[in-house]
């Protein structure tokens, strides 16, 4: 038996050796690789995804950013509106403003209802682009709409009217100011302002809006509407 191992060729059992060892090495070492490989995939789909997250997330805030500002676009032009619903004063300088009959009047007027109607509560209810856009397009033509309305009835003013109208809507343009004039007396302040709307009667449209706003105006003037002289409106 010992000259068996004394003859024994080693030096192969030490080359498989080597060669079983060197294997298994390289093998753990194309595992390490792959691991490694596999976590630096992973490392690159997470910074990816969270990078979309970020970019989703920005994207977002821009959105609701542009839909908030484009309902402010949308209230300043209503807010434009309101002086002339609101101020009998400018109405009477600006009449086409109220004049129905005007088709400028009347494209405004419709640009409005339209934007109004699309008028989300709060910018988080615009959930699509389809939807922004339908309602971007209709703020845009309202603000246009409006702008040539108020454009032309700064041209033309009073000149729809007659002479005669005209000396009344003057008239009436005084009587407003003392109307609302602190300095004049209840009783000035009271017969002035009947005295206009007499003088508007059949010339002007006044809104409801208008004709309540002047009246709180001088409210501590203006007797009780029983004791009024009829006509009024």
């Amino acid at each position: 038996m010992n000259e068996f191992f004394a003859d024994f060729p080693w030096w192969w059992a030490i080359w498989i050796g080597v060669a079983v060892f060197s294997g298994a090495g390289k093998k753990m070492s194309h595992v390490k690789k792959r691991h490694r490989r596999k976590n630096e995939r992973r490392r690159v789909e997470a910074r990816a995804e969270a990078e979309q997250r970020r970019q989703a997330k920005a994207w977002e805030a821009q959105r609701l950013s542009d839909i908030e500002a484009l309902m402010a676009d949308h209230d300043r032009v209503n807010a434009r509106w309101l002086e002339y619903e609101l101020d009998v004063a400018k109405l009477i300088d600006h009449p086409m403003m109220s004049d129905v009959r005007e088709p400028l009047t009347v494209d405004f007027l419709r640009a409005k209802r339209v934007a109004d109607a699309l008028r989300p509560g709060s910018a988080a209810e615009i959930t699509t682009d389809a939807r922004l856009l339908e309602y971007r397009d209709a703020v845009r033509a309202f603000e246009l709409a409006f702008e040539i309305a108020e454009r032309e009835a700064r041209r033309i003013k009073d000149q729809h009217f007659s002479g005669p109208e005209r000396q009344r809507l003057m008239t009436a343009r005084r009587l407003l100011t003392l109307a609302v004039d602190e300095a004049a007396t209840g009783a000035e302040r009271q017969l002035a302002y009947l005295r206009a709307r007499k003088e508007l009667d059949g010339l002007l449209a006044l809104p409801e809006e208008a004709i309540a706003a002047l009246e709180q105006r001088i409210a501590p003037q203006l007797a009780p509407r029983a004791q009024w002289p009829e006509p009024l409106r």
